[in-house]
């Protein structure tokens, strides 16, 4: 029906040039974001299973940081017990030396002196082990949890006293022979104390290593899942936008066209 008042043919292409517009709108926002949902109106259940997963990935990533902070402090730790180790093998060297009965007693005493040192040594050495504040060798008392995840995700540093009292060898001297030989016992087993220290620091660096490295297994996984959901398939969303583009020139000639309709009733009128 010709019509001069109502015009529903220009209604019907406004219609669709605006559906049309409000896609290829749609498209080029995922395409210039990377993102399929962009708000919560794309995909509801998508935003909320993609915000669940982006928690995990941050938290996941987190742990892995704290984990690698964890492997800083135990090799800090070990760092110091190094030089102890070393330490406690120069003073059994001279507890070996002044046991034999080749020295006079004023060489013991250079000995002992030097012994001594080194014992006052090895405690600022532990003294001075320390973390972001956190001291490491002077305690046999407390604890470091390294967390990286829930409460139970977590793996427990034993802090160490590797101080000269803590070795048991603050009253050792070497000034005659009886006592270096009765030192050499002591510092076995101060020895023997400090390697088992290094052991389990180098026992929890290598599990906190093969943590981060499962950590970033997992984050990656997760963030692959999140891919999936959330990032823009740019091949479809192209052709999509293509499409979105050639409805709306053709919504925009329709809609041109039907608005020159009612123009035709002129001829009725003349």
């Amino acid at each position: 029906m010709l019509a001069i008042k109502n015009n529903i043919m220009a209604a019907n292409a406004a219609r669709h040039l605006s559906q049309s517009y409000d896609a290829l709108a749609q498209s080029v926002e995922r395409l210039s974001s990377g993102l399929r949902i962009n708000t919560a109106k794309d995909d509801a259940a998508g935003l909320a299973v993609r915000e669940l997963m982006r928690a995990d990935i941050a938290v996941l990533q987190q742990g892995a940081r704290n984990a690698q902070d964890g492997i800083s402090l135990l090799q800090t730790a070990e760092g110091g017990m190094q030089n102890i180790d070393n330490l406690l093998v120069r003073m059994k060297q001279l507890a070996e030396q002044a046991s034999t009965g080749t020295y006079s007693t004023n060489q013991r005493t250079i000995m002992d002196s030097e012994f001594s040192e080194l014992a006052a040594e090895i405690t600022r050495i532990a003294g001075s082990a320390s973390f972001n504040g956190t001291s490491l060798l002077n305690s046999a008392t407390g604890s470091i949890a390294v967390n990286f995840g829930a409460t139970s995700d977590q793996i427990t540093v034993d802090m160490k006293n590797m101080t000269a009292t803590g070795l048991s060898i603050n009253t050792l001297t070497i000034d005659n022979a009886a006592s270096a030989q009765a030192a050499l016992a002591t510092l076995d087993t101060a020895i023997g104390a400090a390697t088992t220290a290094r052991a389990d620091f180098g026992a929890k660096m290598n599990r906190l290593t093969t943590t981060v490295e499962v950590l970033g297994i997992q984050a990656e996984n997760l963030m692959a899942a999140e891919s999936r959901i959330s990032d823009v398939d740019a091949a479809t969303e192209m052709a999509a936008m293509t499409r979105n583009q050639v409805l709306a020139q053709a919504g925009v000639a329709m809609l041109a066209q039907a608005n020159a309709m009612p123009s035709m009733a002129l001829t009725l009128l003349r």
